[in-house]
């Protein structure tokens, strides 16, 4: 997908197909013993935050982050019930969070009250001093693993999940130095690379990962940012071309660098974007630039996209709770930060995520559970 196109609001939003309400799942079916042959894959979404759950063949689980905290716990641990009862878990065998930022870990407690967690992975202490997030690993975090396993990620680690390859390729700020298997080629994209500010925050250190299902291969980085990736992918590219990219950092710009979006190659890219979080116009065209890729789904429709960088409705997961009648041409600019900022468009009625079900012959089908619109991608040649 590479025009972009005019659309009003209600075309974004593919108004013209009926909804499809994911708490509809009975109880009898979440109780039920997997059959699936498929990795399925849901991007749940957590406004702006970031809950990916992983559901293997043999039933195993993976959960990347937890959503935001505060007032938000409730409404994000929902969401992610949701998924795991979609999913027919009855616990989360796996729980990364990618980095201390409330956003990813913050439903973290309030998630671990309705269901069992039974490993704990994380990149180790935090980097960014804050308040929430200091208590959190002061008061928090150490009774939750108490109970279960914990384990602190180093790059070139691997996660034991039953049918798939979990390799972990950055944490900490550091990266992976021998290729996966089948990388290691020359990165092209290296030679015009232009530096950012170099980033302290929590968001350079990361848990990044590659998971492979037989031939299908899924990118997941967390909030790796910019300069970051350049050290992930250059002189070569250390992790090869996927099929699906789970876009990092919300889709905003200080991530997202052609030395990566390009190198990896995806045929897919799923955003897990907010209202008013990521889709800036820099980072859009580097995805949609992105050599092979065919489309990009938006958890969200973005303002700061507007309708020059923006989906098609079908694409498109989830609206506001009050839509407007259309969506603005020109991107807007993000709001400066600070208290004065006023809130995004509120969205807190029933949330829609995006699925992907995965075959080992690397096709794959994705899903809107709003529209229900789907498509499936044929395996790579």
């Amino acid at each position: 997908m590479r025009a972009s196109r005019p659309l009003l609001l209600a075309l974004a939003l593919g108004m013209a197909f009926p909804a499809l309400r994911q708490a509809s799942v009975s109880s009898g079916l979440a109780a039920q013993t997997r059959t699936a042959k498929t990795l399925d894959i849901y991007v749940v979404d957590v406004e702006g935050g970031n809950a990916t759950l992983f559901v293997s063949p043999s039933g195993e689980s993976v959960l990347i982050d937890s959503g935001n905290g505060g007032a938000a716990a409730p409404r994000d641990a929902g969401r992610i019930m949701a998924a795991v009862k979609d999913a027919g878990l009855t616990q989360i065998d796996n729980l990364i969070t990618t980095h201390w930022h409330g956003d990813h870990f913050g439903g973290m407690a309030e998630l671990a009250s309705r269901i069992p967690i039974r490993h704990f992975i994380d990149h180790g202490g935090n980097v960014q001093p804050a308040a929430a997030a200091d208590e959190f690993l002061q008061k928090t975090y150490p009774p939750l693993y108490a109970k279960a396993k914990h384990t602190v990620a180093k790059p070139g680690d691997k996660i034991a999940v039953a049918g798939l390859d979990w390799r972990v390729v950055s944490a900490a700020g550091e990266a992976i130095k021998t290729p996966l298997p089948g990388a290691g080629k020359a990165n092209p994209y290296c030679a015009s690379f232009k530096p950012q500010d170099v980033d302290t925050t929590e968001n350079a250190q990361s848990v990044g990962s590659i998971i492979t299902f037989g031939k299908f291969r899924v990118a997941h980085l967390g909030d790796l940012t910019w300069n970051k990736e350049f050290n992930l992918m250059c002189p070569t590219n250390r992790i090869g071309t996927v099929d699906l990219f789970v876009v990092s950092h919300h889709g905003q710009p200080i991530s997202n660098s052609d030395v990566l979006v390009h190198a990896i190659q995806p045929r897919v890219a799923i955003m897990n974007n907010g209202t008013r979080k990521g889709g800036q116009p820099d980072a859009m065209r580097i995805i949609h630039s992105a050599p092979g890729l065919e489309d990009l789904w938006q958890l969200h429709f973005s303002l700061l996209s507007g309708q020059e960088y923006t989906v098609p409705g079908l694409f498109i997961a989830n609206s506001v709770d009050e839509p407007p009648a259309a969506m603005p041409v020109a991107a807007l600019a993000p709001p400066p930060p600070g208290p004065a900022v006023p809130p995004p468009p509120a969205h807190n009625g029933t949330a829609y995520w995006i699925k992907v079900s995965a075959q080992t012959d690397g096709s794959f089908t994705v899903t809107n559970g709003r529209n229900g619109f789907s498509k499936t991608y044929k395996a790579r040649p």
